[in-house]
């Protein structure tokens, strides 16, 4: 805006030995700054300066300064100040920032980084050979630092990561186990170990829930199992107990009545009586399992592929778990609330909620137990059938 003597309520404008004209203003804290470009015309200045002052009075300026920041630098910085971070998300953060971020995009100033960057970063991923869930997990991580950037550093007006359908993943459809065949691979299982898969299965556990299990996390008659901590492997530090995955992952959980006896005998003859005992622990050792020694105790990879099921993870026992629990006709709110997934603000209402569901799931799991006992036909999933991970 220019008043009657010629000159500009907001800014300056000078003429440059060069031809060109540049602007000057002053910032939100007072401290004069120039345009970070010089302009053909006075007109092309005066209108950039309209639109600067229009974004001081908005709230929407960024430091040109600021944005000079490396996007490697502040995405460590991202990292390392973000708060109630797992060890485990730490981890892989850092890993995608790694092998993935830094080395591509690292040395862009935030302010430089533009939708078009990002587009041809994603694509030389995959080109590379990168697989599509990788991908998406790194750019859902770049979006949010850059959002972090954007809405509440305000070092960048916007977020470029705005490239459609590059935060999806289409992983490959898992195995669902029959109740048969989850009741075959824990008869392979060494003795001490037979109850871990049953609890992961029926429980609808995760590995490092349930081998984060202790004595005062079990009923004594096997009735139920409470779920507040995790192990997690740390490079560096081994095993770590920490929160489970999300908030809704702190949950109490009805054990079927069919699989409780399993559950008792495994209290009385590998349990210590101590109330913070772990539940399953190494049979020479006595410490917590540890994934890579599961897998060679029980020779998992060549029992699985015995079974039929090559390529069966364990996570596939708490999918198939997951699978038999929708279909007792719950609602998917209780559904939720058994598994640990966390929905929004709403998942302690959803877990106080559930008590009443949750007993009707595990009588309905129970009751598929004592149909495959009785040697009748398991209409839950033939062996091998596929379906979509949830």
């Amino acid at each position: 805006m220019t008043n009657k003597k010629g000159r500009r309520g907001f800014g300056n404008i000078r003429r440059r030995e060069s031809g060109r004209w540049q602007a000057r203003y002053p910032g939100p804290d007072g401290q004069m700054r120039s345009a970070p470009h010089t302009f053909e015309s006075r007109r092309a200045a005066e209108q950039w300066l309209s639109i600067t002052e229009s974004q001081i009075l908005r709230g929407e300026w960024t430091d040109p300064e600021r944005a000079k920041i490396k996007l490697g630098v502040y995405a460590e910085q991202w990292v390392s100040q973000r708060p109630g971070l797992r060890p485990r998300t730490v981890e892989l953060y850092r890993w995608l920032l790694r092998k993935q971020i830094t080395p591509h995009l690292g040395g862009v100033e935030l302010g430089r980084l533009s939708t078009a960057n990002i587009r041809q970063w994603r694509a030389d991923r995959l080109a590379a050979g990168v697989s599509e869930s990788v991908t998406a997990k790194a750019y859902r991580l770049l979006r949010a630092v850059l959002n972090t950037a954007a809405e509440e550093d305000k070092i960048i007006q916007r977020n470029p990561c705005r490239v459609r359908g590059a935060d999806r993943e289409n992983p490959e459809e898992r195995p669902v186990l029959s109740v048969a065949q989850v009741f075959d691979l824990a008869g392979k299982m060494p003795e001490r170990l037979r109850a871990l898969v049953l609890l992961a299965a029926f429980g609808s556990l995760r590995w490092g829930e349930v081998t984060a299990l202790r004595r005062c996390d079990v009923a004594e008659d096997g009735s139920w199992v409470r779920v507040s901590r995790a192990l997690v492997e740390v490079p560096g530090h081994g095993l770590v107990a920490g929160p489970p995955k999300s908030r809704a992952g702190v949950r109490t959980v009805i054990i079927p009545a069919a699989v409780r006896p399993e559950v008792v005998k495994h209290l009385k003859t590998y349990v210590k009586a101590d109330p913070l005992a772990l539940l399953f622990t190494g049979e020479r050792s006595g410490t917590a399992i540890r994934r890579p020694n599961f897998s060679q105790r029980t020779r998992w990879t060549e029992v699985v592929a015995n079974m039929g099921l090559k390529g069966l993870h364990f996570h596939d026992l708490r999918h198939a778990g997951n699978i038999w629990a929708s279909k007792a006709g719950t609602s998917t709110k209780d559904l939720m609330a058994r598994m640990g997934h966390d929905d929004m603000r709403a998942a302690l209402i959803y877990q106080r909620a559930t008590s009443d569901a949750d007993e009707r799931i595990a009588d309905r799991l129970s009751k598929l137990v004592d149909e495959h006992r009785r040697g009748g036909e398991d209409d839950e999933g033939e062996p091998g059938s596929l379906a979509p991970v949830t």
